[in-house]
């Protein structure tokens, strides 16, 4: 009999990556319709199956079970549902039986009712609020699912399940926790009596594919001459900050730019909740830790962004910036280390900075806001700015280059714009990009890898020349 490796997530099979790192096809492939709702069983609530449910797993051995394969398990179970089925007079259809059996093979192994929508591709997101309400998003909409806990005990137990996992813990004395699954994928939990109405838990997906520009302009998150100039920027090891609001797509970015990134090179990540998704053989990757019940032993993410400095890194990605690591960020970006990349929160560009400007003043530093202002503009060469907007669709609406200083202000250049122009018949936004054709501040490292021709042609090709 063989033994599975336990997991409380989907573990992903990276695909390996090209030799010529990244290519983006000059004519992208025609985008294709939005896969058809699959649809999610109902857990079983007829009294008389509940109480065959309970006796069904009185009788498993749960040492033995958790070694078995789940194909293997789920039919044992549904053979062991048929037998007691029989004995105990439960009418049950084959179907039913299969059903029943799923179920509690994915309360034994998995995520309780969660499974179908972690297998369902389709669903970026799911939100759970208390037992009997689970929403999904699917297309940048959300809905509300027919998924239902049995009951509060039983939410709690999957919540507990997931942040055991990874070493941490939620009940009513530390009711908060960010936590992943074995994917990749992010996970929030709220507990009570924080949340009145039973235990919250969001889980933000990441797909099974790896996502690439080629993939982004298919789903018209970005142009191809703006894929080029994104990819220009990372050949040049450009400084690299991407902005956006909550579920705007920044870590799907960051994944995308990150297939740009030669495998001959160190990259340290930085996280709260490792949810990168690098393909590069030598990625060091490194996770905050929250104190203790005592209150000791708290590893933040300006402790790991120090510590990454003394590792030899080639590039250092920040997941999110969202307090005083933002200093060491900068100085992480001022010290050699180009190439770096972060995400940050925030509305537009300009905000951006602002916000790093106010996360570095969080630290207590002391320093003057020009001085401040000079640090931002020796580090980060380009912000991109990503956008989910009302038709649910995630776009880049900015890319915007870090010019200089104009006396204390932070001068900036808008290589893409993007402009909604109007609403299509199939109720999806449509518009184009404004380009500047201004030389950038950085046009010496585009000659000197050799790229000043294929700038200029992407922009040319950006505004139609």
């Amino acid at each position: 009999m063989t033994t599975p490796v336990p997991s409380f997530g989907r573990r992903v099979q990276q695909p390996a990556l090209p030799p010529d790192m990244i290519a983006v096809p000059r004519h992208p492939p025609e985008p294709r319709p939005p896969a058809e709702p699959q649809p999610i069983a109902n857990p079983i609530a007829d009294a008389a199956i509940l109480d065959l449910r309970t006796a069904c797993l009185a009788r498993l051995d749960p040492n033995v079970v958790a070694t078995m394969p789940a194909d293997r398990l789920t039919g044992d179970v549904e053979r062991l549902i048929s037998e007691m089925a029989t004995d105990r007079r439960v009418h049950m259809n084959a179907r039913e039986q299969r059903a029943l059996a799923e179920e509690l093979v994915h309360d034994i192994l998995g995520l309780g009712p969660l499974e179908p929508l972690l297998d369902d591709e389709s669903i970026a997101d799911i939100m759970v609020n208390g037992p009997d309400k689970t929403f999904v998003e699917r297309s940048g909409k959300v809905v509300l699912s027919n998924v239902r806990f049995r009951d509060t005990a039983h939410l709690m137990n999957i919540c507990q399940r997931i942040a055991s996992a990874v070493g941490r813990r939620i009940d009513e004395s530390s009711p908060m926790v960010d936590a992943r699954l074995a994917d990749g994928s992010r996970v929030n939990i709220v507990f009570p009596p924080l949340a009145l109405d039973g235990p919250y838990l969001s889980i933000r997906k990441f797909g099974r594919k790896a996502i690439d520009f080629a993939k982004l302009i298919e789903w018209k998150a970005l142009t191809l001459p703006v894929a080029r100039i994104l990819e220009i920027a990372s050949q040049c090891r450009l400084n690299v900050v991407i902005s956006g609001g909550t579920g705007s797509g920044k870590t799907t970015m960051m994944n995308a730019m990150s297939r740009l990134i030669d495998v001959g090179e160190r990259v340290v990540t930085v996280e709260d909740a490792a949810e990168l998704q690098f393909q590069q053989p030598h990625v060091v990757r490194l996770e905050t830790r929250p104190a203790s019940l005592e209150g000791r032993g708290e590893i933040t993410q300006r402790d790991l962004v120090r510590n990454a400095l003394r590792m030899r890194p080639d590039r250092i990605i920040i997941g999110e910036v969202r307090g005083a690591e933002a200093f060491d960020m900068l100085q992480a970006m001022n010290t050699g280390h180009d190439g770096s990349m972060s995400t940050i929160h925030a509305n537009t560009t300009r905000d951006a900075l602002t916000r790093i400007e106010n996360m570095v003043q969080m630290g207590n530093m002391g320093l003057p806001a020009k001085a401040i202002r000079t640090q931002i503009v020796g580090a980060i060469d380009l912000i991109i700015q990503v956008e989910r907007h009302r038709d649910g669709g995630r776009r880049v609406t900015q890319v915007t280059e870090v010019c200089g200083m104009e006396g204390e202000v932070i001068t900036l250049n808008d290589i893409f714009q993007y402009e909604v122009l109007g609403e299509g018949p199939d109720s999806r936004l449509f518009g184009r990009y404004k380009v500047s054709r201004v030389p950038p501040s950085f046009q010496r490292r585009l000659t000197y890898f050799g790229l000043e021709r294929a700038w200029k042609a992407a922009l040319d090709e950006g505004s139609g020349e």
